[in-house]
């Protein structure tokens, strides 16, 4: 299916923060090879170390000066293009209103809607503020004459860089806060604190893996399970895409309605996120909420196991807006979404109350679900990763590609297809 191209040279763009790793600097020097102008605002230490180049701006003023600075900046240097990750961090928030005031395009990327090395490189928005179609005829339109979605792994996850780079960004910033006096993290919690608590839990992970184990064989051996896939609480999907306050405040809401309405044989399976940090005691606080509720025993908590065993296990799967939940209905399980997924179509997921999920007989439109994954792959990605360098190397490409032609939410299957490269 071809793709209109509107490549136009000499135009401006601004990268804001991206992922704790060298993407935005591999985009910005293909974007200056292609005779785009490329500046970038370093806000923190930790942006400073990822980055490469020239154009660089550091802003050491203060958050409440931001919205004047960002405007003033956009103006002054012509900008036509913002592009940045995270769209809902307070500093990008400011630059998404002063950028669309000016009619100035917003390019967002992020982890993959489609996982594990897949890159979202997305107009406007994620989720609640993506502008891609809830309309299931529009979606099977999109997915007209594109190719099936190659789930080959082309590129791999390097879970060491991931961990050092990022703790290379934020610990930065924690150990020399005078170098950016007035940076304020968008974590909820202090660095230093939430890799303690890591170390804590990866510690714990081979006991917790056993448990959790024995923990779905003997849920498995039941009518009925449903899995609740949890996402850490620094996930501004959750944050902001959601009207809970917190998780705990959805799990509280899920545990009382299985507790009044699943069947009786059922099990409630509450899966940690694999990055969680650990400072919440998730198994006691799950076990808390379900005190009183009279499912006591029905109600777990694990961390570990494999994810798409308990996925093709489940007779229903609940999230907020996790992407674990796409992967449900990928496998066709009946998922509800709590929060604004960007899944949360008619056809895909369940889109009746929560009360009467448990025992609802429904499933996932199987011919809507592969026009969804083929129109998304082809319009909202690019293949690569963030933590391996020759993922990083594919998702520059595929982001240079489609910045400098335009084809920000245009189907180009070209660009989640090539030749692979995992080791």
């Amino acid at each position: 299916m071809p793709a209109p191209s509107h490549a136009s040279a000499g135009r401006r763009f601004l990268m804001l923060q991206g992922p704790t790793n060298l993407l935005f600097a591999q985009v910005a020097e293909g974007l200056r090879a292609l005779g785009h102008d490329v500046h970038r605002i370093n806000i923190c230490l930790g942006d400073q170390l990822f980055w490469r180049g020239p154009g660089a701006t550091n802003y050491r003023g203060r958050t409440e000066d931001w919205p004047a600075f960002i405007a003033h900046f956009l103006d002054q240097h012509r900008i036509t293009d913002v592009v940045l990750l995270a769209e809902q961090r307070a500093h990008h928030r400011a630059a998404i209103v002063a950028a669309r005031a000016r009619q100035i395009a917003v390019t967002v990327t992020d982890f993959g809607y489609l996982r594990p090395d897949w890159v979202v490189v997305e107009r406007n928005g994620m989720n609640a503020e993506s502008l891609f179609t809830r309309d299931p005829a529009e979606i099977r339109a999109i997915a007209e004459g594109l190719p099936p979605v190659d789930t080959t792994v082309r590129y791999p996850h390097r879970f060491l860089n991931q961990a050092l780079w990022d703790m290379a960004f934020h610990l930065s910033s924690a150990f020399f806060p005078w170098t950016f006096p007035h940076f304020q993290r968008h974590t909820l919690n202090p660095p230093v604190l939430t890799y303690l608590s890591t170390g804590w839990r990866l510690l714990r992970a081979p006991w917790e893996r056993r448990r959790a184990e024995r923990i779905i064989d003997a849920a498995r051996r039941r009518n009925r399970l449903y899995t609740f896939t949890m996402q850490t609480e620094d996930d501004f999907s959750l944050r902001a895409y959601s009207h809970y306050a917190d998780q705990d405040e959805a799990m509280r809401e899920v545990i009382l309605s299985f507790a009044r309405h699943a069947p009786g044989e059922s099990t409630l399976l509450f899966k940690v996120h694999p990055l969680d940090p650990g400072l919440k005691a998730w198994g006691r606080r799950v076990r808390n909420l379900a005190r009183g509720t009279g499912a006591e025993t029905r109600v777990h908590f694990i961390d570990g196991g494999d994810l798409d065993a308990l996925l093709r296990a489940s007779s229903g799967v609940i999230t907020i807006n996790s992407t674990a939940g796409l992967r449900a209905i990928e496998l066709l399980r009946p998922t509800i979404a709590l929060g604004q997924a960007i899944y949360r179509v008619q056809g895909l997921s369940f889109d009746a109350p929560l009360d009467t999920f448990w025992t609802t007989s429904w499933e996932p439109d199987a011919s809507l679900v592969d026009a969804y994954l083929r129109a998304i792959a082809a319009t909202l990605h690019v293949r690569g990763g963030y933590y391996e360098h020759t993922a990083i190397a594919a998702a520059a490409r595929g982001m240079v590609e489609r910045l400098h032609h335009q084809l920000v939410n245009v189907a180009v299957p070209g660009l989640v297809t090539g030749p692979s490269t995992a080791g």
